[in-house]
């Protein structure tokens, strides 16, 4: 499936199983000042990492076809969960279209590193996905660099909840930092798009737990580069015609979305309530 051409007005589509994905819209809006965003919120289906790969990649395109019939020219898959399940199918669906995924950024941490050894934080999918496992093996041979990956059971579900300060938080991120700061890890990766909204926090722990210091990679930047790289070489890039607006869709709570992007994104938008399909595995079979 192939969408209608678009025009450099089109808005852009970025999806993510919940608030996370709005870590790469303060990219995007930064770089990109003049397009038009459009950001859906899959909150009422998240966490998007404890459930089976097939059951994300058919959700995401269940999203990914909205976003197209709305005028999406492009998609960010604002979710490394996602990029992991659907990122292959997505291009598959939309060969012509800008597709951005995100994927923990291990080369740039490799490089960082001085002590060889580099945490992951993510969740389960990211790190059990085959596309992370083999850029693992790649970074690792060539840079000799070891990863310590430490899946964060539970921290999506609080970051959801809105209240980024709450103790349960910081309880967690203790009990995942520090064994990677233990076990000599002086770069940490923040593998997941929820997790520099809590960025403060991660800071408070290492600065509790070590003296060293610990560099932190996000690759939110990187992300909206590449979409700004892509859309031009699309001749889809808008260039001119006023300050960023965003519209959002949730298919959980409004006033929450609302909420979150005033307090993370520093934005007001407009926001929908939506439904989607709840797929099945038998409804979106494994690929090849």
């Amino acid at each position: 499936m192939t969408p209608a051409p678009a025009v450099s007005t089109a808005p852009i589509g970025i999806f993510d199983s919940g608030v996370g994905g709005l870590s790469i819209l303060r990219h995007i809006r930064a770089q990109l000042p003049h397009e038009q965003l459009l950001y859906v919120a899959d909150s009422g289906f998240a966490p998007y990492g404890d459930k089976p790969e097939q059951i994300v990649a058919a959700r995401s395109l269940s999203i990914a076809q909205f976003l197209v019939a709305r005028g999406a020219k492009a998609l960010v898959v604002a979710c490394n969960s996602a990029t992991v399940a659907a990122i292959k199918v997505l291009r598959e669906h939309y060969p012509d279209m800008p597709i951005v995924g995100v994927e923990p950024g291990l080369k740039p941490a490799a490089a960082a590193s001085r002590s060889g050894k580099v945490g992951v934080l993510a969740t389960d999918m990211t790190l059990r996905g085959a596309k992370f496992l083999a850029l693992r093996e790649q970074v690792s041979a060539a840079t000799g660099v070891q990863f310590l990956l430490q899946p964060c059971v539970g921290l999506v579900d609080q970051i959801e909840l809105g209240n980024l300060g709450a103790p349960e938080i910081e309880a967690l991120l203790t009990r995942f930092i520090t064994p990677l700061l233990e076990d000599g890890a002086d770069t940490i990766v923040l593998g997941c798009t929820h997790y520099p909204l809590v960025r403060a926090t991660i800071e408070q722990v290492i600065a509790a737990a070590t003296t060293a210091p610990v560099t932190l990679i996000d690759t939110g930047d990187a992300v909206a580069r590449q979409l700004a790289r892509l859309l031009g070489q699309a001749n889809l890039l808008r260039s001119e015609g006023g300050v960023t607006k965003v519209a959002g869709f949730t298919s959980a709570s409004i006033s929450a979305l609302g909420a979150a992007f005033a307090n993370l994104a520093g934005v007001t938008a407009p926001v929908v309530q939506v439904g989607f399909p709840v797929p099945t595995a038998a409804a979106f079979p494994a690929q090849d």
